[in-house]
């Protein structure tokens, strides 16, 4: 619904420590814009700073590289006030991410002028419309497939979005 009428020229993917989702929803969301024929910059970040410089989860590595996707050279980063300029779209994993992102946005002290939208990741997926995508951080291998399923799927729905304009 947000960036329907044009394809963003960069794209920022946020969780809550940027080690399982985020990281994962990155690698994906690039590898599936370039089939796309997309050029989009797309990067990751988590809202929390307990990560800050580490490798995405080893979990969500090993469950990425079965699928194709390598993510262990990413590093993990805290969302800052640069990103609502510096992005067009800021897509949040979940409810509780995006109104995180909404109270930093809220505290920005300039204009709203050149302000990344903001949105839920799911927001467009006719299949998990609106639904959030789980942490795995605290459950069990079957989490992460499931969250590469929705990331999948969600990632393509925007990216169909944009190719439909």
């Amino acid at each position: 619904m947000i960036m329907k009428t044009c394809t963003p020229s960069s794209v920022l993917l946020v969780c809550l420590g940027n080690i399982c989702r985020s990281p994962t929803a990155e690698e994906i969301f690039r590898q599936q814009a370039a089939i796309a024929g997309l050029s989009i910059k797309v990067d990751s970040a988590g809202t929390g700073d307990w990560h800050i410089g580490h490798a995405p989860d080893e979990r969500a590595q090993r469950h990425a590289k079965a699928h194709g996707y390598k993510i262990n050279k990413l590093i993990a980063r805290q969302v800052n006030e640069n990103d609502f300029r510096n992005f067009d779209l800021i897509l949040a994993m979940d409810a509780q991410n995006l109104a995180d992102l909404q109270a930093i946005e809220n505290d920005l002290a300039d204009t709203e002028n050149n302000r990344a939208k903001l949105a839920l990741f799911s927001e467009e997926d006719p299949t998990y419309g609106g639904d959030d995508v789980p942490d795995p951080y605290k459950g069990g291998e079957d989490v992460f497939e499931e969250v590469i399923e929705r990331i999948e799927s969600s990632a393509r729905a925007w990216i169909e979005s944009w190719k439909a304009r």
